[in-house]
């Protein structure tokens, strides 16, 4: 069995059939063997991003969209927790909250953006808010399911030990629930990120959707090509980050399952 500690190892043969297929696009779009209007090379697509790069705005970009996501998902992150585990502990309360819940989750975040933008207008505000609305629910519903999953010999323990309330949350049901919430964390930050980008693209004059969308306009389809390449780079830099910290913070076989 691979220890749990190991090392994440790279992929040559994933990475080769990645940079073959790269070949291939540049091929066959130098060559005009497959005409496709306003489709840039990948040589052409390197080259809008070094200048703008050099230019700042790159950087610009990304730093408010990374900015606004770690934000999003932190204060997702803490709600969702924290009704999960209310929830999660209180028969009544999950009796009564869960069928109102349940009807709201269904509603996709994204067409909540109208909405947004009425109450909010083009701002970073309306983008904030969105983002938390979409990334509570990953969070709450995976820590309701690991709370209410614990053992109930282990919840006796924290009787016969005689902690509080509070001290029995902290000692043993978060601790015997964490490896839901930290799959809930990664579910929500994958959202938050893509909730983040499609509120710039429409609502929020900042970050890598309005440089997608500002790209788009002025008919640079290389520099578009460049924010899409940014944002699914960010998205795997998240999720791996995500996943070292898991790897740190779990056990043995725990850590294993969620960082699959």
């Amino acid at each position: 069995m691979e220890p749990s500690n190991a090392p994440i190892r790279s992929n040559p043969l994933g990475v080769a059939v990645l940079l073959g297929l790269a070949g291939l696009w540049e091929v066959l779009v130098r060559f005009k063997i497959a005409e496709l209007q306003f489709l840039p090379a990948p040589s052409e697509i390197a080259v809008a991003a070094r200048e703008t790069l050099v230019g700042g705005e790159l950087i610009e970009r990304v730093v408010h969209t990374l900015g606004v996501t770690i934000l999003g998902w932190s204060v997702a992150s803490v709600i969702g927790v924290c009704l999960g585990v209310l929830l999660g502990l209180s028969p009544v309360a999950y009796r009564y909250s869960m069928t109102s819940f349940e009807v709201t989750r269904a509603i996709p975040p994204i067409t909540f953006v109208p909405a947004a933008l009425l109450i909010f207008g083009f701002s970073l505000k309306m983008e904030l808010v969105l983002v938390i609305y979409g990334g509570i629910w990953p969070v709450l519903i995976n820590t309701i399911g690991g709370v209410r999953s614990i053992p109930s010999e282990l919840r006796d323990v924290g009787r016969m030990l005689r902690l509080s309330r509070t001290e029995t949350i902290k000692k043993v049901v978060l601790p015997a629930a964490l490896p839901s919430v930290v799959v809930g964390l990664r579910l929500a930050l994958s959202l938050c990120l893509v909730l983040a980008i499609v509120a710039e693209m429409v609502g929020n004059p900042a970050g890598i959707g309005n440089g997608l969308i500002s790209a788009r306009q002025a008919l640079q389809p290389a520099l578009m090509f460049v924010y899409v390449i940014v944002a699914g780079l960010l998205g795997v830099a998240l999720n791996s980050t995500l996943r070292a910290a898991a790897r740190l913070i779990l056990p043995g076989n725990a850590a294993k399952d969620v960082a699959l």
